[in-house]
């Protein structure tokens, strides 16, 4: 099962922007379609974005849609996410997740999770 590590999360304030990435260790990341998901206070985790393992079909919660942009390097194992024109609602514990789905952004089609990585935006 690969292991996935997430890291590039940080303190920024509102209007900014972070690169968030997901180191895979352990399996054939091409193989997986990857997606992020985010979880704030009190709130259940929420899918952000996910893209697909082969064609790169990207698709993106709608609150996100226009700010954030998910890519893949699949010669490095890594999973990216730009996050531009930061909200503080944008708040969260981002988390990058694997599923062996060609394509999907279904929290129960993600079998893989890494540990998280703390996002948090200043009014």
């Amino acid at each position: 099962q690969v292991q996935l590590v997430e890291s590039g999360g940080g303190l920024v304030q509102a209007g900014g922007f972070l690169r968030l990435s997901c180191a895979a260790f352990g399996g054939t990341f091409s193989s997986y379609c990857m997606g992020w998901f985010r979880q704030a206070p009190g709130k259940e985790r929420e899918f952000v974005a996910a893209i697909s393992r082969s064609l790169g079909n990207k698709n993106y919660a709608s609150s996100v849609k226009g700010r954030f942009t998910i890519s893949r390097d699949n010669a490095k194992n890594t999973l990216y996410l730009q996050m531009n024109s930061l909200k503080p609602e944008d708040t969260a514990v981002y988390y990058c997740a694997a599923s062996m789905v060609p394509m999907t952004s279904k929290f129960q089609d993600f079998g893989s999770w890494g540990q998280g990585t703390q996002v948090t935006v200043s009014s």
